[in-house]
């Protein structure tokens, strides 16, 4: 468990704040994340990794020379916003271009590809490459649905030097790109991990036994077995890994970088004692080992467990996996490294203050009244963090109450903000809708933030919203989510309780209904839909490998969602809301 933490939502930036104080030869800190504090070659590409806190020494711990020029760090097992991941790879750029490179999960892919849209956008030359490496998540057929775990490090380590080496953008892609077609990971875990303030692991295993192919977000196993011992596990590992040879290649006469990652409470020795067995297996099996490591590379905060990554080597990729490096985490060979100066060190640091459009008289009354809603959603979450948690630890990570809180609080300041300097309900929504998504992270802060943006579009800074609008806005945020997100009704998410709720409150708009009472029965709607997601499968998201832990359980989505709607009709029912069709006093 965690026992140093002060309040549980400021851990992670708390967390960053002390690595850059003792790290600042190698890292300064940036909004989102962290960037070299040393010079990097102009116009060389510069590769910007990144993903949830919790897993160090991933990220930060792997920006340096001759390694990742910024880490882009969400929240604990949160994905990084799309701005966090934007302002960092603004602070990392050499002028040839980023490179992004992040593990295969729903919010990560898509934050990352926001924020490579909006880099593309201005003309930066901007490319991704998702590792895939761990083969429990996903049948071979279905390699590109595979998460990311410990192969990380090869993928990032290889392109990194080619960039270092000075190769095109394309080349260092095609590099990260064979990388990770060669690398495979396996891992178990002993016990679950605790995140700070939390009462239960994310997941437990049961004494003497061990969850076969988790995830380094706490997502359980797909087996569990009794304990084995050191040899057995080894055994286990690399039977499974040597299952699956890369394309083209065999075992016998192979080079093969070998890496034993522990997960954050196997010890050290522990890990040399199975790692012993290990090399004696690939031996037996002709391969060479290359450069083993053994130690705690990519962690799942206070998780006791381990994987085995191989990496099949062709001399290229050799030669750049044995380039020197010098970044907090992972050093080798000899770098010389410049500091940067004052002011480029401050670069990336500031963060203007936007502006407020012009609005009407009517547009900011209706602001008060979204920042009311917002205040309304952000009483309901707290009141329900800790069962969100539990609901999402069911066969998920268990942090959709903790990121949902940290969202709306987030979105309720910054509403605030806007409302105190004059802005009316799209800017509003402008405002909260980018902050959620930049706070939470993860896929519902993305999601959220996109959701808040259609209804501001909807609704603009002139015209007094009208029950129309706001059906129309609600339409447009389903459609936008289902869009970006690729979920459909079915699925076990959000859009099982979306779009319900749009269909009953259009409906209602249309039949002319007051936007209280048509709100009030879509509301209701949305409550049963939420409840009715007990009996489905999640076919989307980090629960979908474990489909059945789920059965008899909601989606924590779609609660988070249904209580929310409920929470903003209680607002409705309290104001006078401009409208078509007057609010009738007893709506």
């Amino acid at each position: 468990m965690t026992r140093l933490f002060n309040e549980p939502a400021a851990f992670a930036d708390e967390m960053i704040e002390g690595f850059v104080a003792s790290h600042g030869r190698w890292v300064r800190r940036v909004s989102g994340g962290v960037a070299r504090s040393t010079q990097s070659s102009p116009d060389s590409v510069a590769l910007v990794i990144g993903g949830g806190s919790g897993h160090y020494p991933a990220f930060a711990g792997l920006v340096g020379q001759g390694l990742a020029h910024g880490a882009a760090m969400g929240n604990l097992f949160a994905s990084p916003s799309a701005q966090q991941v934007y302002n960092v790879a603004k602070a990392a750029d050499n002028g040839g271009g980023i490179l992004l490179g992040y593990g295969n999960y729903a919010g990560d892919v898509l934050h990352f590809t926001q924020a490579q849209d909006k880099l593309r956008a201005e003309g930066i030359d901007c490319r991704s490459v998702a590792v895939t490496d761990d083969i429990s998540s996903a049948p071979l057929a279905e390699k590109h649905k595979r998460r990311g775990i410990a192969g990380d490090l090869t993928v990032f380590k290889v392109a990194a030097a080619a960039a270092e080496a000075g190769y095109s953008m394309d080349a260092v892609l095609e590099i990260a790109e064979r990388a990770n077609d060669r690398t495979r990971s396996f891992g178990v875990a002993f016990t679950g991990c605790t995140l700070p303030g939390a009462d239960h692991p994310l997941f437990t295993v049961p004494e003497g036994r061990m969850a076969v192919g988790m995830g380094i977000h706490g997502e359980p196993g797909i087996a569990e077995t009794d304990i084995p011992t050191a040899d057995q596990l080894a055994e286990l590992l690399v039977k499974d890994l040597l299952a699956e040879v890369p394309d083209g290649l065999t075992a016998r006469g192979a080079r093969v970088v070998p890496i034993l990652n522990g997960l954050g409470s196997v010890k050290y020795e522990e890990l040399f004692v199975v790692y012993r067995r290990v090399a004696q297996l690939l031996a037996e099996a002709g391969i060479e080992a290359v450069d083993p490591q053994v130690g705690e590379l990519v962690t799942s905060f206070d998780m006791a467990g381990t994987s085995l990554t191989l990496f099949w080597l062709d001399s290229e990729l050799e030669e750049l996996w044995l380039a020197p490096a010098d970044a907090p985490a992972f050093r080798r060979g000899a770098v010389t490294a410049t500091a940067l100066d004052a002011a480029q060190l401050a670069a990336g640091n500031d963060v203007a203050e936007r502006s407020i459009p012009v609005a009407s008289g009517v547009s900011r009354d209706a602001a008060a009244r979204v920042l009311a809603a917002l205040g309304a959603a952000k009483a309901v979450i707290d009141s329900n963090v800790d069962e969100l948690g539990r609901i999402d630890a069911i066969a998920g990570d268990g942090d959709h109450g903790i990121g949902m809180e940290r969202g709306v609080r987030a979105a309720v300041e910054a509403a605030a903000d806007a409302v105190e300097r004059g802005a009316g309900a799209a800017t509003t929504l402008y405002f909260a809708g980018d902050a959620w998504a930049d706070k939470a992270g993860g896929t519902s802060g993305a999601l959220w933030g996109m959701a808040l943006r259609a209804v501001g579009d909807a609704l603009g800074d002139v015209n007094a919203p009208d029950a129309g609008a706001v059906a129309t806005g609600v339409a447009d945020a389903a459609a936008a989510i289902m869009n970006f997100g690729k979920a459909k009704v079915g699925d076990k998410t959000m859009v099982d309780v979306l779009v319900p709720f749009r269909d009953s409150l259009s409906e209602g708009v249309h039949h002319g209904q007051s936007l209280t009472e048509a709100w009030g029965t879509a509301a209701a709607t949305a409550q049963q839909a939420a409840e009715a997601t007990a009996q489905l499968l999640p076919l989307m998201g980090r629960a979908r490998p474990h489909a059945e832990k789920s059965l008899g359980t909601p989606d924590a989505g779609a609660i988070s969602l249904a209580l929310i709607v409920r929470a903003i009709h209680n607002t409705f029912a309290k104001t006078k809301t401009a409208e078509n069709t007057p609010v009738k006093e007893n709506a």
